[in-house]
């Protein structure tokens, strides 16, 4: 599925270190933050005040 089998992680740098699709801890850390990101947005509009009328 990954384009590289042979990745070095040490040669990964910044934000590709954590978040990549070459590794599956990478891709992993992707599906996580993207559950993380659609988590709060559902939190901010279930505890978000009504709008009084």
């Amino acid at each position: 599925m990954s384009g590289a089998d042979s990745v070095d992680e040490s040669q990964l740098k910044g934000l590709s270190k954590y978040f990549n699709s070459t590794t599956n801890r990478g891709r992993a850390n992707v599906a996580k933050a993207t559950y993380a990101v659609f988590g709060v947005i559902a939190l901010y509009f279930t505890l978000k005040p009504k709008a009084k009328k």
